[in-house]
Parts: structure tokens; C-alpha cells; sequence
């Protein structure tokens, strides 16, 4: 299984470079990624996570759609998440839909045990290109929609944490300075 790579880390910060072709390793290191995601009980994966610096990412929310229910259109027809799912996102791109925001918890894997409530865009639109090559855009909403601005937030070395109030921030810097200690290089 990859190795993720924890708040400290100086990848975590760093904007991944475009991927032109597609290889035999991009697609190995999307299948890992994908494995990854699951096996650390994520609803998403940046590459920089996992050591990576691309504009790579791959989302299932699925499972957790339970509790946070999301939905997703293409060419304006709506569309099953499960036969989506997991999706792989090389060089997205978002596109807010709308003015209307939303507020919720968010989590990160590479910040263990630390919460916040970030306010985003309430719908997008997610442009991005497939393994096979594809470019595709699809609209979400709920938490296809947090999950895919969260990892794409990723890829660009910004962190959920950076959209807290600083009020939030300042409550949790505590945890974020040991994090940063264990994990700096």
C-alpha cells in the first residue's frame, strides 16, 4: 500500500504539474491510488497525498452518501454515482454552478483527527480528463461536489484548513504545530 503523507510535509503544499500523457505508470499509480483511498477509509486521494506532485486525483464517495447525500448530472441528465464510481481525475478543473454556497464538516487524511467547517460553492461543474483519455465534465452537488473541490484544492497545494475562519485555525494550532514537528523534513 502507498505511504500518505502527513500536514508538515512540504509536498502537501506543492501544486502538481500537468499530466500530458498518459502511461503505463500514471494508470498503475491511479489503480494504487484507488486502493489507497480505501484502504485508509477515504472518500478521496490527491496524488501529492501519496508523494506525487501530478494533477492527479481519484474520488468515491459512495459509502459515505448515506449520511451526505450527493448528486451528479451529465449533459443535464442525472446520473447513478455507484456505476461512476471510483472516479479518476487527471488535470481538473472546477467551475462553480450558481452562486449558492453551502457549509460543512470537512476532514483530511493527511490531517489526522482535526475538523473543520469550510464553506464552498454548492454546485460545480468538474472538468477533467479520464484514464482512457476522455475529457469529461460532469455537475455535482452535496458531497461529490466538497470532495472533488477539496482534492482539486489538493493539486494545487491548498489545504481545507487554509478556508477555516481564523478563529477555527487558531483553536487547532496546537495540533497542527505537533503535526508539523512529526512530519516536517
Amino acid at each position: 500500500m502507498l505511504d500518505l503523507f502527513y500536514y508538515g510535509h512540504p509536498l502537501l503544499r506543492s501544486k502538481g504539474r500537468r499530466i500530458e500523457k498518459i502511461t503505463p505508470a500514471i494508470e498503475r499509480l491511479a489503480e494504487q491510488m484507488v486502493e489507497a483511498m480505501y484502504e485508509y477509509d477515504g472518500c478521496g486521494l490527491a496524488a501529492q497525498q501519496i508523494g506525487s506532485s501530478l494533477q492527479l486525483a481519484v474520488l468515491d464517495v459512495v459509502v459515505a452518501m448515506k449520511d451526505r447525500p450527493s448528486k451528479a448530472w451529465v449533459n443535464g441528465k442525472q446520473i447513478d454515482l455507484e456505476c461512476l464510481s471510483p472516479i479518476v481525475l487527471i488535470n481538473p478543473e472546477i467551475i462553480p454552478v450558481g452562486s449558492k454556497t453551502s457549509t460543512d464538516d470537512e476532514a483530511c487524511l493527511s490531517l489526522p483527527e482535526i475538523y473543520g467547517k469550510v464553506k464552498r460553492p454548492a454546485r460545480i461543474k468538474l472538468r477533467y480528463q479520464s484514464l482512457e483519455g476522455e475529457q469529461l465534465e460532469l455537475e455535482a452537488e452535496g458531497l461529490l461536489a466538497r470532495a472533488a473541490m477539496h482534492e482539486v484544492d489538493h493539486l494545487n497545494g491548498i489545504l481545507f484548513i487554509d478556508h477555516l475562519s481564523p478563529h477555527e485555525l487558531q483553536k487547532l494550532q496546537p495540533i497542527l504545530h505537533q503535526l508539523m514537528r512529526e512530519n516536517a523534513m
